[in-house]
């Protein structure tokens, strides 16, 4: 079982992560996976999260507990969350956004310029998707072959090709991420 927790403001597709990856892993990968989420009383602007939990079995609990993997796209996220994540987990930060002291623990922390890659597509609207192709290859908790099968429905329809073109990104610098973090090794 995996516990994933995506953290950002409102309006940067948090919950759009959770539902695509749980969509994904479900329908498309043949796993089993439950989605909940959580936002501030001010919902656009604040800290929010949508946590999502994987596995091969049936999940009985839908709640993360601890999780393993945790994506912040605001430094807001990242101060209320990053606490949470597990001493052994896997941080994913939007490196234009988040400013984080160094890991604790055993926790593997890796970064994109999400924001950066998303705003030379056109649009920082797409930054979620970046980091949602970021987080697929790093993490290897849903193939991305599923995750691009998952987004019709939850991306608007006029966006599709453009979203999928932002995911491709951030997934292949996250090939080349781990590619160079395994050569430092």
């Amino acid at each position: 079982m995996t516990e994933i927790q995506f953290s950002g403001f409102g309006g940067q597709g948090i919950i759009r992560c959770g539902l695509i990856t749980g969509k994904a892993a479900s329908l498309y990968d043949n796993k089993y996976a439950t989605m909940t989420q959580s936002f501030g009383p001010e919902a656009r602007g604040s800290a929010c999260s949508s946590q999502v939990v994987v596995s091969q079995d049936r999940v009985l609990y839908p709640y993360i507990t601890k999780p393993e993997l945790l994506v912040s796209i605001s430094q807001d996220a990242y101060d209320k969350y990053e606490p949470e994540l597990r001493e052994d987990g896997i941080l994913l930060i939007d490196t234009d956004l988040v400013k984080a002291r160094p890991a604790r623990g055993k926790i593997k922390m890796y970064g994109i310029p999400s924001t950066r890659l998303a705003e030379e597509l056109g649009n920082r609207i797409f930054t979620n998707l970046v980091m949602l192709g970021f987080f697929t290859a790093i993490s290897k908790v849903v193939t991305p072959e599923a995750m691009k099968k998952a987004l019709p429905g939850l991306v608007p329809q006029r966006f599709l090709d453009i979203n999928i073109r932002a995911f491709d990104q951030g997934y292949q610098y996250g090939l080349e991420t781990l590619s160079k973090d395994q050569k430092k090794s």
